[in-house]
This record gives C-alpha cells, structure tokens and sequence, in this order.
C-alpha cells in the first residue's frame, strides 16, 4: 500500500487541508474529500500523480464538516461510494441543514471559502460502524469511532497507518505548535481524551493528519497532544470564571493560543495557516458550549 498526500491548497495557501490517496495494488480509493471549493484542485493532484479521478470508486469521510467531506456529493454523483460514520450519512444525502448552520457562522465568506456541497445519492452513501471494514486490493480500512472533535467522527485504520482526520488535532508542516481542533457544537473533552488513547493503544507508526500529511512520532505527538485538549480545557474554563463570553473570550482565548503557537517556535505566517485551518475563536466557542453543558 502506498499512501500519497494531496494538497487542496484552501485559499491558494499550501499546507493546510489534505485528502490521501491510497494505493493498493490496482485499486486507488480516497480518504477525505476537502470542501467544494477545492474540487478543482483535487482532481488536479489525482491526474498530477498519473490516476484518472473516475477510477476512485471508494471515498472515505472521516466527519462531516465542510473541509472534509463538502466534495462528497460531487463524488457520489460520479458513482462513487461514499463511506462515513452511522450519524453522518443523513449530512451527506441532505446537505441543508449542515450548511445553514454553516451560512451562520461564515456569512458571505462560505461560497469563498467552503464552495457548495452537493447532496449526495442515498445509494452511493454506506455507513460503516466501529470496526467494520471495507477491503481496496488486497488492504482493508477500518473503521474506528473516535469521538470528541465530532460525535459522527471516525478514523481509518489501515497496515499501521491511521487517517485522523480532526482527532488528532492540527499540525502543520515545519511547526510543533498543536491546535486543538474544537469547533462546536460537540467538543467533548472527555470523549476527545478516550478517543486519543485508543489511538495510542492501537500503536501505529504513522499518522496522516488532515491539517496536514505524515506523522511519525505517533507516541510523542498524541501524547502532546492529550495535554493540549486539557489545557485548552483548564483555559476556558478560567476565561468564563473571569466573566468572559462572547467576543472577549474568543479574543482572550486566540491571544492565549497565539503565544502557544510563537513559544513553540511557530512563526505569524505559520499562525496565519492555523488560523485558516483551525480558526481559534470558533474552538473557543466550541470548548465553552461544552463548559456551559458541564459546569466543573
């Protein structure tokens, strides 16, 4: 098996969201789809590495949420198979309801930005369950729940590698500044912290990571990055028993985060790409949400 990265290039800046290209003998299949807008170059890196995209007849989604599977559609309308978590499917087949909730929080900016989700064929649509396993070639991907980021979040596990797609958190190329991937409504830190365990567990010996490519020091980075989503935790918690909401605790917050970020030696462009990536003020709003349903 051969696993290649494909850069969607979101915004035209380099680095930020990924989808895998998987090889398996004669058979390719595709882990994350990246949002409508960077269709175009998603197909550019299928045909850049000497593959036509009507050959991918798999498609992986590791969640929902538009940077990760808003193309779904489109690829299901090719005839593709799409596979996701049991509480994800109904997203995919009618995309409304996803992208209202959208339109709120990016306004004008999310045709830009995020591009148009299609909605998907129901037939073209399987729901995989917690260890259930779909065979390309001669591999299988499995599928293994793995809640906190998102309640429907699955990662893929396949001969030691595992897609994590927001479950292992944000990563970019040449920074160890880690960011907690936390948008709302369902951040759990509980179930985030389970979720990294059975990770770890499992011992794999890489990690591809949708912000963004390969990881290889698996143990020292889900380590780091328990403690991160425990952090971020402890950190809202003391912003909202300050009196802080809204937009003064999504600024305290980013500030917070922005000096993790330098103090690791990241640097305002790689910030800049954690930001378009992950952006912090949304994570605040999805950490307090779940600090608000569960008072310490």
């Amino acid at each position: 098996m051969t696993v290649r990265t494909l850069d969607l290039r979101l915004q035209n800046r380099p680095g930020v969201v990924a989808a895998f290209l998987i090889e398996a003998g004669k058979e390719i299949a595709l882990v994350e789809t990246g949002p409508g807008s960077t269709l175009p170059a998603l197909l550019h890196e299928i045909r850049a590495l000497g593959f036509e995209p009507k050959n991918i007849r798999h498609v992986f989604v590791t969640h929902i949420h538009l940077d990760h599977a808003g193309a779904a559609g489109w690829w299901a309308r090719q005839g593709a198979t799409v596979f996701v978590h049991p509480q994800g499917a109904r997203h995919l087949i009618d995309p409304g309801k996803l992208m209202s909730s959208a339109r709120k929080v990016y306004g004008e900016q999310l045709d830009t930005l995020w591009g148009e989700m299609l909605p998907a064929p129901e037939d073209n649509v399987v729901t995989l369950a917690d260890g259930e396993s779909v065979k390309i070639g001669k591999v299988k991907l499995t599928a293994v729940n793995t809640p906190g980021h998102a309640r429907h979040h699955h990662a893929f596990a396949c001969e030691g590698v595992c897609f994590t797609g927001d479950v292992a958190g944000v990563r970019l190329q040449g920074c160890d500044y880690l960011s907690v991937a936390a948008a709302p409504p369902q951040f759990d830190h509980v179930a985030y912290l389970d979720s990294i365990t059975r990770l770890h567990d499992a011992g794999f010996d890489k990690l591809y990571l949708t912000h963004f490519g390969e990881v290889t020091d698996v143990s020292r980075h889900l380590s780091a990055y328990a403690q991160r989503i425990g952090r971020v935790h402890e950190k809202v918690q003391e912003l909202m028993q300050q009196g802080l909401s809204g937009d003064a605790l999504r600024a305290a917050y980013s500030q917070a985060e922005h000096a993790v970020a330098l103090q690791a030696g990241g640097s305002e462009a790689q910030w800049a790409g954690y930001e378009l990536a992950n952006p912090s003020a949304m994570c605040a709003d999805g950490i307090a949400l779940y600090c608000e349903k569960n008072p310490p």
